[in-house]
């Protein structure tokens, strides 16, 4: 990978730079975290790199989605395959392998894919009080799939009164001009001494994406297929090939939360969360085309992405012999999503396939905090974990109507279950060198019953039943209030869940992946050294990290029935299936710099660099892993009074040669770029962007900013959509 001139303006950042506040009395050691052991932590005493992302930054930036609000941090590179998405990659991992966690619940389900996935964009990035991504395994607390990192979010949190009514108010209307984004949003709290309400609504309608006007041309859409009055498909010459025909969708989000607290000891929160999406088109198969230039599908898209959550967590703050506070936290979540997918020419042309898939998730942890002594707090819990698949599919014939069955995504009537234990010290040697220690045990069932009606299985069912023990160990020392070093070494885990052990999937047209039951763990070895510290206005942050993956599950050629190829959907394809074939490993470093130069003007930069290996245990064979994202980061420059907030800054990505691009991506070569011999690649790119905010009255604020201004056009690795062009975007924002 190449690093661009871009970056060489600064290679430094802080972990709170996604921060904007400029209170230089205080730094970043300063800071209360949450997501480490589950409860609030000081910065100094956690041996653990975090990052937080803040409302003030939000508003400012102004992102679409939840996926482009962790972009922000610039510490997590997101992946999009199409408008409506957004895959987090943390340190080389990402979908199945990073955790998402909602007010203390976790989102993974257990048909979370090793391809890219979507589900972030469920939560509404406007209803979000805080962010802190963890970097590094967090199965210690958090289990099965952290071993990338755990993106933890807190959503608004009811406020209480002490005395009469408290109500507080934030309304905002914005456009975008690459996509003609027109969004709504409102939230209000009502807060009395023992009772209050939080409520949260947000309607977007996003249309086609514009891309930039300079860059590569294999990034364009010349032209796009549409099925005619008379029910043929056809090409159509796109009259602007900037314009990503067939990208835009609408969602609505909509939040209730309510909490109870009768007395000192006790603390009720119910939390609601809903989330819709419109049909989201798949830009990236929509413009994949055969070896004759003709389109391959007529029809690509999502349906709707549905996600519902009930979540309740009551708190019991007095001391005890057990505990100082105890919490449980109960969760229930209902996923819906859907694939249909219709071919452009051939036998299927005129018949589309329909694949709809439902996970119900009930989640319930104990977490306790116990002061032992002056020196030692313990934090230990339990967690179990259920989820029930369902999925169903069937093929429609466009033209007489009829519908007749097909095989389904996963065995229907699924089910994935987890129980854990899990115990955390933290010592504190004296006032400058602190301890922590964390193990855990997880045992985890998976189920799968096999339909043998659209192939013929060698079996009829699958289940595994595997036991992960993990661990941690870190320090931290404070050899000052302004400066920490900090060391640790940690064990992660990921289980085989129902995507795994179940799915029959086209990844790729022309292959196939049949199912494989006797898959065993992924386990992960980590460890990290890292710093920050504060010299006048000058803040400084680096961490170096290596990771191993051991019994990595990738997807490699295959046997079924003796047979390496067969039928699937009309299609002769290979086989593959997901196998322990793999030992990957990911080596970078974050660095950061944030200099103050006063209490107005900030200067902050950050960069992220990492490097993978993925080893075939069978062959030898060394390979570039899927994730690795390239070399990323920002320079900021900002401007900061009570009325006026003013932001100046690049985000700039290296390059992925040919040679280091991951097999997978090369497989998917109409993606990319072409170097001088006609190879993909992925380009490096920067862009210049401005955003601004005033409060233009006492309760009104107007946001204003322009993104890529010099109207790049360019396309984030492993990306299937290339990303807005010169974006202008309006929020005009009312707090009461």
């Amino acid at each position: 990978m190449k690093l661009i001139h871009l970056m060489g303006m600064c290679l430094f950042s802080v972990a709170a730079m996604a921060q904007t506040e400029t209170d230089t009395t205080k730094t970043y050691l300063d800071e209360v975290v949450v997501s480490v052991n589950r409860w609030e932590q000081n910065q100094r005493e956690i041996s653990t790199r975090v990052t937080k992302i803040t409302p003030a930054f939000i508003q400012l930036q102004n992102p679409q989605t939840s996926a482009d609000l962790l972009g922000l941090s610039n510490q997590v590179f997101i992946q999009k395959s199409q408008l409506g998405g957004g895959s987090p990659m943390i340190r080389g991992f990402a979908t199945n392998r990073i955790l998402l966690v909602v007010d203390g619940v976790r989102m993974n389900n257990a048909i979370f894919r090793s391809g890219n996935l979507q589900n972030v964009i469920s939560l509404d990035a406007n209803s979000i009080q805080n962010t802190e991504v963890v970097f590094g395994p967090g199965s210690v607390v958090y289990g099965s799939d952290a071993i990338g990192g755990v993106m933890n979010f807190t959503t608004l949190t009811p406020t209480l009164s002490d005395s009469g009514l408290k109500f507080s108010g934030d309304a905002f209307t914005r456009y975008a001009s690459a996509n003609e984004e027109k969004t709504g949003h409102v939230d209000f709290s009502i807060g009395l001494k023992k009772w209050a309400f939080v409520t949260s609504i947000t309607k977007s309608d996003f249309s086609d994406l514009k891309m930039g006007s300079h860059g590569p041309i294999e990034y364009t859409r010349p032209d796009y297929q549409v099925r005619d009055e008379n029910g043929n498909d056809i090409t159509v010459i796109n009259p602007n090939p900037n314009v990503q025909i067939a990208s835009g969708y609408n969602q609505f989000n909509g939040m209730q939360k309510i909490r109870f607290a009768p007395n000192a000891n006790w603390d009720f929160n119910y939390g609601f969360h809903y989330s819709k999406t419109s049909d989201v088109p798949r830009y990236d198969r929509l413009i994949l085309k055969n070896g004759s230039n003709v389109f391959t599908s007529a029809e690509w898209y999502y349906g709707p992405q549905k996600w519902l959550m009930h979540s309740l967590q009551a708190q019991f703050n007095k001391h005890t012999a057990i505990s100082n506070q105890i919490k449980l936290t109960a969760g229930y979540q209902d996923y819906e999503e859907s694939r249909h997918n219709r071919n452009f020419t051939g036998g299927n042309r005129n018949r589309r396939t329909d694949r709809f898939e439902r996970v119900k998730a009930f989640s319930v942890n104990v977490d306790a905090d116990k002061q032992l002594n002056e020196k030692a707090n313990l934090f230990y819990g339990l967690e179990y974990v259920t989820n029930t698949v369902g999925s169903t599919a069937e093929r429609v014939n466009l033209v007489d109507g009829t519908v007749s069955g097909i095989s389904t995504r996963y065995p229907d009537g699924s089910t994935w279950r987890s129980m854990a234990a899990y115990a955390s010290m933290r010592y504190t040697i004296s006032s400058k060198w602190i301890v922590n220690g964390s193990a855990r045990y997880t045992h985890v069932y998976t189920h799968a019953p096999f339909d043998t009606e659209y192939f013929d299985f060698q079996f009829t069912e699958a289940t595994l039943k595997n036991g992960a023990t993990n661990g941690s160990l870190g320090v931290a020392f404070n050899p000052t209030s302004k400066w920490k070093i900090y060391a640790n070494a940690s064990t992660g885990f990921r289980a085989p869940n129902v995507d795994d052990i179940g799915k029959v999937f086209d990844s790729q047209p022309g292959t196939v992946v049949v199912p494989n039951p006797t898959l065993k763990p992924e386990t992960a070895y980590n460890t990290e050294i890292g710093f920050t510290g504060k010299i006048g206005g000058l803040t400084l942050d680096a961490s170096a990290f290596y990771t191993l993956l051991d019994n990595a599950i990738v997807r490699g050629p295959f046997t079924f029935n003796g047979q390496t190829q067969i039928d699937y959907d009309g299609t002769l394809s290979d086989v593959l299936a997901l196998q322990n074939i793999s030992e990957l490993t990911v080596r970078g470093v974050q660095l950061g710099l944030r200099w103050d130069f006063n209490e107005n003007f900030q200067l902050a930069s950050n960069l992220n660099l990492q490097k993978g290996k993925e080893k075939n245990v069978e062959t030898g064979e060394n390979v570039s892993p899927t994730h690795v994202a390239p070399s990323f980061g920002s320079t900021r420059f900002s401007f900061t009074n009570k009325k006026i907030r003013l932001m100046l800054y690049a985000n700039y990505n290296g390059e992925i040669e040919f040679k280091d691009l991951a097999l997978s991506e090369r497989a998917d070569s109409h993606l990319y770029a072409k170097d001088a011999d006609g190879n993909p690649y992925a380009p490096a790119w920067a862009t210049l962007n401005f955003k601004s905010s005033f409060e233009v009255a006492k309760l009104v604020t107007i946001d204003a900013g322009i993104e890529n201004i010099l109207d790049k056009r360019y396309r984030p690795y492993s990306s299937g959509i290339t990303a807005p062009g010169r974006n202008f975007i309006f929020a005009l924002r009312v707090k009461v």
